[in-house]
């Protein structure tokens, strides 16, 4: 059996295998929809490649004897082989060499797609140079509506194997890397197609783990928080241009997400060998599953005969005499089709890839009883199959013109090295898969009934109220994005339409994504909610019980007598809708109102999944999410605890009175227009920022108008007349609040900036944004040597997984790691991290790559202790401008602004005389900021 957290379902584009089918035969014809395969699949689960060795793996019927090579066809020439249903039609849209090794594509608002080239993936069986940062993120644009896109620029370059590339407001896209904990956004501000800022958007979101237990893929769904695969949360961004997070179930997810007309998020496990996992409710509400989540054999796959049986698992997972895969192992990139240019009975349906078997499965998506089961809509058969070895499918999703479009990396390995054992790679050289990569296509689905829709969107130009048309559209991406935007401009001026639309319109669509953009402007009323409530239409009635829970979280807690009424409405989608609501919440006499409306009632759905909310069962899937010691703020040390309950006292006992108890600010008495004392702190990108900022405030004050706006009493009063660890107890309580999540303030970092900042009047925004330090993001342009193993220097800038520098030796006083800055900077901080991130035990060790022994009995780790001297020209050095004892996998240095070009850090400590083991020096990442002025 192989364990599922040890396949790898690559960065979600998935998998296990290599390639797949034969290399010169022409195209087998579609089999009718009875087909009978040559053998039936095994039941169970595929062992492990190589288990028992070559010989057991020829017993079964193995053949490793030299085959002629699998070769790259044309586009042309690989669009005869493919397989599809009576009626479509597929064609390619972009190929290599404009594209290489593409894993999955956005659109922006205008319409402008944007493809995730992971362009050092997999070059050969050993995964050589995998992390090299020669991968990026292309954009293409049909400048002239005719359905080809002729205008191509390179948005971002020189990344580490993009996972996420999910469009924003026009220029603005945030982007994930693998092996990264941060998620960025990259914008391009002088609309050349090239993104030319980089900033923080939000950490800790990603992973440094293995290339199976990292996020991929990025929905902004109806109820406007964003979900990604693996992450057990979802994102908000706040009015004020914050994010705040909540958390949610394990989603099971690995590679990429999308959600269906009523606002629920699919993913798609494939490492778990299962395909849609968790799907029977939204995960906010818990990851529910039933026995017969799907029809029986749902998870056999069909693929066109003639494989050359690859599949890592050897040949218990492969189908004799055909040499297909038998059984889902990579399922991926996932699509629920809601446009406007298929037929109609494809709306609602399923698409998701599986590359190992070079297949896209359609699968029907059946409700009963408030129950979910998924089945195949092409018994015996797939929606797209492929007679070409190399047709990898990695992604599926719909156009903005109601095509379907199938992302093919089109490469010979799809296996990462760690998992490739010896079955597999004697079937690479078998048929030299390795000499396959580095090509791509994307190719675009059409049906005969309705030709593409050229209307080219242009919602960046539009105004709000063009973009609330928009919401009637046929096609789900045209509503989704509008949404998006308009929520993101925050545009009160058309609350008046959108309460008519969503109120009155004839096309019930257009009502649910009309109500929840007013819960996204904030502009949605107890009222307005309590009279969808009563709703005809009980798919209104669902969605508004969704969207009054941000009413209740604010405070409206009588909503909890509408929500045990609804428990007993007609319709059981409704029912079961309200008992999610209150088990989420926590409503009181939750646990007996679900227990009573199960025994009222006969519904299976009510039924089952009320005793799972009573009793959860636990997420399906590869759950690791928290594979990464370093992801989150689980398991916080005692001191941080007890530092957020000294911070809770203190803000409950002075700050509620301006800034609410829920950190949103309090209301003005007698203010009709909602204003507020003092501004809201939730989702605050300043008071997430730089820990300058709010020490600096709470040391010295704040006074004048915020973002154009006046409030009551004008100041924030200064607070420097209190400890160091008073000051550093209140920010950590406001940093990690009200969905707020934020690294944690010492009070050595409190006494740095006030001695630094000594000043005697309260500073003015503009001012104190003027002062504060600003992260340098031009790590490629670094370069770094060290006393020792000086050749791998160069992996403690920017490290990732398992690479970075160690020292190879025991830590002694004297050993030291440079950097040099391509210019002379005045800088006033260092971040050193022995493991990205700064969490987690010492993880990886040894010479470089962090495999192995730094000398004997050592294994490499964070610094003992340190002194940091700067200079200018690498020959005249500094007096030590920081020095202390190290902090674990984090050390923070912080010293006064000084100008410097070269940077070393100096370890001064030496072990404990009694220690068993004698510790080496591990650099993973190293920050640096840039003094304010």
């Amino acid at each position: 059996m192989t364990s599922p957290i040890t396949r790898f379902i690559l960065v979600g584009v998935a998998c296990v295998g290599a390639a797949a089918f034969g290399f010169s035969q022409k195209p087998a014809p579609a089999p009718p929809p009875t087909q009978t395969p040559a053998q039936t699949p095994p039941a169970g689960r595929g062992g492990r490649a190589g288990r028992g060795g070559l010989e057991q793996e020829i017993a079964m019927g193995a053949d490793f004897s030299r085959k002629p090579s699998v070769e790259r066809l044309s586009p042309g020439e690989q669009q005869k082989r493919f397989l599809l249903p009576p009626g479509f039609r597929i064609e390619p849209l972009l190929s290599d060499p404009l594209i290489e090794d593409p894993v999955g594509v956005t659109f922006d608002g205008n319409g402008r797609m944007y493809v995730l080239e992971m362009r050092s993936y997999m070059q050969d069986a050993a995964g050589s140079n995998s992390r090299a940062p020669i991968s990026r993120i292309s954009r293409h644009e049909d400048t002239d509506g005719d359905g080809t896109y002729d205008r191509h620029t390179v948005f971002a370059d020189k990344l580490v194997l993009p996972r996420m590339a999910f469009p924003l407001r026009d220029g603005e896209v945030l982007v994930l890397e693998t092996d990264d904990r941060d998620l960025f956004k990259y914008t391009d501000t002088d609309g050349d197609g090239v993104a030319d800022r980089k900033e923080l958007f939000f950490t800790p979101f990603g992973r440094v783990t293995n290339m199976e237990w990292q996020p991929g893929g990025l929905t902004w769904a109806l109820d406007n928080w964003l979900y990604s695969t693996y992450n057990p949360f979802r994102l908000r961004i706040t009015p004020a241009g914050g994010v705040i997070r909540e958390e949610t179930d394990t989603n099971g997810g690995q590679w990429w997400s999308a959600q269906d007309d009523h606002g629920k998020v699919w993913f798609v496990d494939g490492g778990g060998e299962i395909g849609p996992v968790n799907f029977q409710v939204p995960i906010a509400y818990g990851a529910i599953n039933v026995r017969d989540n799907f029809e029986p054999d749902f998870q056999v796959p069909w693929p066109a005969p003639g494989g050359i049986a690859d599949m890592q698992g050897g040949m218990r997972r492969v189908r004799m005499p055909d040499g297909t895969l038998n059984h889902f192992t990579s399922a991926s990139g996932v699509e629920i089709y809601r446009g406007h240019r298929m037929p109609e009975d494809m709306v609602g349906d399923l698409f998701f890839t599986e590359p190992v078997g070079r297949i896209v499965r359609r699968a029907k998506v059946v409700v009963t009883d408030g129950l979910t089961q998924l089945r195949n809509a092409y018994p015996k058969s797939e929606f797209v199959r492929s007679t070409d070895p190399l047709f990898r499918p990695v992604n599926v999703t719909a156009a903005p013109d109601g095509s379907l479009l199938v992302i093919d990396m089109y490469t010979g390995i799809i296996q990462d090295a760690q998992f490739v054992g010896p079955y597999l790679k004697a079937k690479i050289d078998q048929y030299a898969l390795d000499k396959q990569h580095n090509w791509g296509r994307i190719w675009r689905i059409t049906h005969e009934t309705a030709p593409p829709d050229r209307t080219q969107p242009r919602m960046y130009r539009e105004s709000a109220a063009e973009l609330v048309r928009h919401l009637e559209h046929q096609h789900g991406w045209w509503r989704d994005t509008a949404q998006k935007l308009l929520v993101l401009r925050q545009e009160q001026s058309v609350v008046p339409a959108l309460r008519t639309m969503a109120g009155s319109s004839p096309n019930p669509l257009a009502r649910i994504h009309a109500l929840w953009t007013l819960e996204g402007l904030e502009a949605l009323d107890l009222a307005f909610a309590r009279k969808l409530m009563k709703d005809s239409d009980p798919q209104i009635r669902i969605q508004a019980i969704r969207a009054s829970e941000s009413l209740y979280k604010r405070g409206e807690k009588s909503l909890a007598d509408d929500y045990r009424a609804m428990a007993k409405d007609s319709h059981p989608d409704v029912v079961i809708q309200a008992l999610l609501t209150v088990n989420l919440h926590k409503v009181p006499g939750s646990a007996a109102l679900i227990e009573q409306t199960m025994a009222a009632s006969q519904v299976r759905g009510i039924r089952e999944i009320g005793a799972q909310l009573l009793k959860p069962g636990g997420a399906r899937g590869q759950g690791a999410a928290f594979a990464d010691p370093g992801a989150g703020t689980l398991g916080l040390p005692v001191e941080q605890r007890r530092s957020l309950q000294r911070g809770a006292a203190i803000y409950q006992e002075l700050c509620t009175t301006c800034h609410g108890p829920d950190g949103k600010g309090a209301p003005m008495g007698g203010a009709a227009d909602g204003s507020t004392l003092a501004p809201s702190l939730v989702g605050s990108a300043r008071v997430l920022g730089h820990r300058e900022y709010i020490i600096k405030v709470l040391l010295h004050g704040l006074s004048g108008d915020i973002d154009g706006v006046s409030y009551p009493g004008g100041i924030m009063a200064p607070m420097g007349t209190n400890t160091d660890e008073w000051i550093a107890d209140a920010a950590n309580y406001t940093r990690n609040s009200f969905g707020n999540s934020a690294s944690f303030i010492t009070p050595a970092h409190v006494a740095s900036v006030r001695a630094a900042s000594r000043r005697e009047t309260m500073w003015t925004l503009p001012e104190l944004l003027a002062s504060l330090p600003t992260l340098l993001t031009n790590q490629g342009e670094w370069k770094a040597t060290a006393s020792h193993n000086p050749e791998n220097a160069a992996n403690g800038i920017n490290g990732t997984g398992d690479v970075r520098w160690d020292s190879g030796a025991p830590q002694a006083p004297g050993m030291w790691f440079q950097l040099e800055l391509p210019a002379t900077t005045r800088i006033t901080e260092l971040l050193i991290e022995a493991s990205a991130g700064g969490r987690g035990g010492f993880g990886g060790f040894g010479r470089g790559r962090g495999r192995g022994r730094s000398g004997a009995g050592t294994f490499a780790g964070p610094l003992i202790a340190y002194e940091v001297r700067v200079s200018t020209d690498g020959t005249t050095w500094s007096k030590p401008v920081g020095e202390g004892r190290g902090t674990g996998n984090l050390t923070v240095v912080t010293f006064a602004p000084v100008e410097a070009r070269f940077i070393r850090i100096t370890q001064t400590g030496a072990p404990p005389p009694d220690s068993t083991f004698q510790f080496g020096w591990a650099v993973q990442r190293v920050r640096i900021y840039q003094a304010g002025t």
